[in-house]
């Protein structure tokens, strides 16, 4: 598993630096839900699930963070530190995000609406599923 980033469109000019993001040009996907993780304690995780179908974007737009990607036979783990790149996560993968500086804030940018039924919140129940399912990771 590779993990990919996507540069992101940045426009910069004396006023400041703008970055915009559209569904489908800019990410393979068109964004339905869109949420940020901001003031993680010291130390603490987040993430530890799966998503049957959902896909998303990890941006860091503020500090940095580290995230864990597991395909079920490779891992991988990816710095986020810069709010130009965005981090791919398909479906079928585990994803653990950690290390969060004291002022990251992380935006998620997802495929669909929120489905407690998409996500896989079992270690265990995720790699039977990536056995049954063989290379249906993308």
């Amino acid at each position: 598993m590779e993990p990919v980033l996507y540069p992101l469109r940045k426009i910069e000019n004396a006023h400041g630096s703008l970055t915009a993001i559209e569904g489908l040009r800019d990410i393979p996907f068109e964004i339905k839900r869109v949420y940020y993780i901001y003031a993680v304690a010291e130390g603490a995780r987040r993430g530890f699930h799966a998503h049957h179908e959902l896909r998303q974007v990890l941006i860091c737009v503020h500090g940095s963070c580290k995230v864990l990607l597991d395909d079920g036979v490779t891992k991988a783990v990816v710095v986020l530190e810069d709010p130009g790149q965005g981090l791919y996560i398909g479906r079928m993968v585990w994803r653990e995000m950690f290390d969060f500086s004291p002022d990251a804030v992380l935006l998620v940018l997802a495929s669909d609406y929120y489905d407690e039924e998409d996500y896989i919140r079992s270690y265990d129940e995720f790699l039977s599923e990536c056995g049954k399912q063989g290379d249906l990771i993308d």
